[in-house]
C-alpha cells in the first residue's frame, strides 16, 4: 500500500527526520506534536497554554489530510507531570465530542524541547 506524507504550514514543521503525518489508505497516522507555536516556533508557556497549542496543532494537520479532529480514532498523550491530568482532560474535552478517541495516556521523564506534553493520534477518514 502506498503512503503519502501529510504537511500543514499551520503545525510545526517536524524537529527530526519525520513527517507530521502519514497517509496509508484510509488511516492517517499523526506524529506527536508539541505545544509550539507553528509561526515562530516557540513553546507555549504553561500545561495549559501548550495543551491548547497541541490540539490545535494536531487539528492543522488533520485537516491538511482531509480529515478533523472528530475523525481521530486513538490518541496518546504524554505528560511529564500526571498532575496536570484533570486540566489536560478539561482541555482535551473542548477539542472533541462524543464518542471521544481511545486513548492512553503516560507520564515520561522528559519531552522534547522540554514540552509537558506531546499528543499523537490515529485520524480514519472517511471511505
Amino acid at each position: 500500500m502506498p503512503k503519502q506524507a501529510i504537511h500543514s504550514k499551520h503545525a510545526p514543521a517536524a524537529i527530526g527526520p519525520y513527517s507530521q503525518a502519514v497517509r496509508a489508505g484510509n488511516t492517517v497516522y499523526l506524529s506527536g506534536q508539541l505545544g509550539l507555536d507553528p509561526a515562530t516556533g516557540i513553546l507555549a508557556s504553561g500545561v495549559e497554554a501548550q495543551a491548547h497549542q497541541v490540539f490545535r496543532n494536531l487539528r492543522a494537520v488533520a485537516q491538511a489530510a482531509g480529515g478533523e479532529l472528530d475523525d481521530i480514532v486513538k490518541l496518546t498523550l504524554l505528560m511529564t507531570d500526571l498532575a496536570d491530568f484533570t486540566k489536560v482532560n478539561e482541555i482535551m474535552a473542548t477539542y472533541f465530542a462524543s464518542p471521544y478517541p481511545a486513548r492512553a495516556t503516560y507520564q515520561v521523564a522528559a519531552l522534547p524541547k522540554g514540552a509537558l506534553v506531546e499528543v499523537e493520534g490515529i485520524l480514519a477518514l472517511p471511505g
